[in-house]
């Protein structure tokens, strides 16, 4: 009985009957491959999926300028970039493009990844390039995504004091006793300001001159030495110039008086309601780059000039804080176009 137990016992505790080690490790293969995949698959979200805006940005971002260091969009732009920073712990490092009138900061972002790492700070030349540059390394519509814009410019007419003129009406009357004698200074053939000299041209019904400088420095020097009598100027670039009578500002674009110079009429209180000239300046990323991520871009920027400091400095340098959303945007760049247009046409202003 005890032997018969035993064999019982040995036979209830042999192993069970394994498959061959290639089957095993075959199997193996195939759970791991079904892994890999139900991995990957959750790794990519579909387009539109919230899923990129989660971590981003989660390394440095790149704010290309296509304007030489130092000018009028400078501040403004280290100053997002400071906010930018200080809302996401991640820094944003102002790069300065500048050349081809825009066109080289603007290409280097066209190719660019599309991922919301590498973002354009712009302004109206963006539009304006497009009507006069008919072969461009970018399709200015296609190749990008608006973001924001972040403030608006309008411009200041300012003259140099040996002009007998104090007034507009007393500018125009000059202007139409003596057709193309009254010079005006311009940053660049093709610039928003020469688009403002022609505009006031044919609302006026006078001829005033264009002058064209490499940049908006050498075009200011030389109202101020007196080698060219007027200029259509972003505020900020001529308010010092200004208040120690170095300039005279004759009338200024905005819907009312400038904060920083109260004194110095709309162009509709002095007399040239039909006058209207605006420059924005906004930010771009990449075509592509996905839309949640463009959306975290466009409220923070929206967040960031809603801030008092933001606001007070803006208003200190004679720049309108001005947002509108992606939608917006694109709404303005084209009702730009057909108004640019227009002018470029009727003036037939070529770049040079």
């Amino acid at each position: 009985m005890k032997d018969q137990k035993e064999t019982t016992t040995r036979q209830n505790t042999q192993p069970v009957s394994q498959p061959p080690r290639r089957r095993v490790l075959r199997g193996l293969a195939q759970a791991a491959s079904v892994a890999l995949l139900g991995l990957c698959a959750g790794a990519a979200p579909a387009a539109g999926d919230a899923a990129p805006s989660s971590s981003f940005p989660d390394r440095p971002i790149r704010l290309l300028i296509p304007f030489p260091a130092g000018g009028s969009t400078d501040p403004v732009a280290r100053l997002i970039a400071q906010k930018l920073n200080e809302a996401w712990g991640q820094p944003v490092v102002v790069d300065n493009r500048p050349g081809g009138n825009t066109v080289i900061g603007t290409q280097a972002l066209a190719k660019a990844p599309a991922d919301g790492y590498t973002l354009l700070l712009t302004a109206s030349t963006h539009v304006i390039n497009a009507l006069l540059m008919p072969k461009l390394p970018y399709d200015s519509e296609k190749d990008f995504a608006p973001v924001a814009t972040l403030y608006r410019s309008e411009f200041l007419l300012v003259t140099h004091p040996s002009l007998p003129a104090r007034t507009l009406q007393e500018l125009i009357a000059q202007a139409k006793a003596q057709p193309g004698r009254i010079n005006y200074a311009i940053s660049g053939a093709g610039n928003a300001n020469q688009l403002a000299g022609e505009l006031f041209n044919m609302e006026a019904g006078v001829k005033l001159t264009a002058v064209p400088y490499k940049g908006g420095g050498p075009a200011i020097n030389d109202l101020l030495g007196g080698q060219v009598q007027a200029m259509f100027s972003v505020p900020v670039s001529v308010i010092g110039h200004v208040k120690t009578g170095k300039l005279r500002a004759l009338a200024y674009t905005g819907d009312t008086p400038l904060a920083a110079l109260p004194e110095v009429p709309t162009f509709a209180q002095a007399g040239l309601p039909s006058f209207d000239m605006k420059s924005w300046t906004g930010i771009l990323a990449p075509a592509g780059t996905p839309a949640p991520v463009v959306a975290k871009l466009t409220a923070e920027i929206g967040r960031i000039l809603a801030m008092p400091d933001v606001k007070a400095h803006l208003d200190a340098q004679g720049q309108v804080p001005f947002y509108q959303d992606p939608a917006q945007f694109t709404a303005l760049m084209r009702s730009d176009r057909e108004k640019f247009g227009r002018i470029i046409r009727a003036a037939n202003i070529t770049m040079e």
